[in-house]
């Protein structure tokens, strides 16, 4: 009978030791979970999405990109078509919107190819607006993002040239993932002119309106 109430008394300090442990574990856990709550960036304001206007023809370019990248393009009505956006997700938003502007150097289509308009993802590391944001969209699909709540977008840009960003369509508006810089606007205050995106239904895309002749390349850096 004597050994095993030698063996409880030498196993309490062990147990003390241990439930100890969890305890400091458990407290480090919620103290590093309520850090990073802190440091999440704060929801952007809720924004009116842009309207879509009637239907429009896409960039030849991106013609072109589909046809040797097809599951880029495919459209699944059963995604959904905006996303609901958390600071989770916004956070990601900013992270991918950052990291990619800076590890792709600017280099346009024709000092690159030789060639006026090609969409590619930049995979030598170098490219120019388009390729920027055909990065971003993969890796966020990665993430999980829904593809057709990322749609690339035509604009006409403060120099009066043709420009691709990336429209992230969410339930706080429509917001500008762009290489020109890192933060990340609703689309009305970029100063852009809005002239087409892909469409969330099939190949087709929308026409935005814009009130500038539409572009046939999106040639800028």
């Amino acid at each position: 009978m004597r050994q095993p109430l030698f063996g409880l008394l030498n196993i309490r300090p062990f147990l003390k030791s241990t439930l100890r442990f969890a305890a400091i574990s458990l407290a480090l856990t919620v103290t590093a979970a309520a850090a990073q709550a802190q440091t999440l960036p704060a929801l952007p304001t809720v924004s009116q999405p842009i309207a879509k206007v009637g239907s429009a023809k896409p960039i030849m370019g991106w013609v072109r990109f589909c046809e040797q990248n097809p599951a880029e393009c495919a459209v699944d009505p059963s995604e959904p078509a905006t996303i609901n956006l958390t600071p989770n997700d916004w956070q990601t938003l900013i992270r991918v919107n950052r990291q990619v502007n800076a590890a792709i150097k600017a280099k346009t289509d024709q000092d690159h190819w030789g060639v006026e308009d090609r969409w590619d993802f930049a995979e030598d590391g170098y490219g120019d607006c388009e390729d920027y944001q055909l990065v971003k969209r993969k890796l966020l699909v990665g993430a999980g993002f829904s593809r057709r709540a990322l749609r690339m977008a035509v604009v006409i840009d403060e120099e009066g040239a043709g420009h691709a960003v990336m429209m992230v369509r969410t339930d706080r508006g429509d917001f500008v993932l762009d290489n020109k810089r890192n933060a990340i606007l609703p689309w009305h205050r970029t100063g852009y002119a809005y002239v087409k995106r892909e469409g969330d239904e099939g190949s087709t895309w929308a026409s935005l309106g814009g009130t500038f002749s539409s572009p046939t390349a999106t040639a800028g850096r």
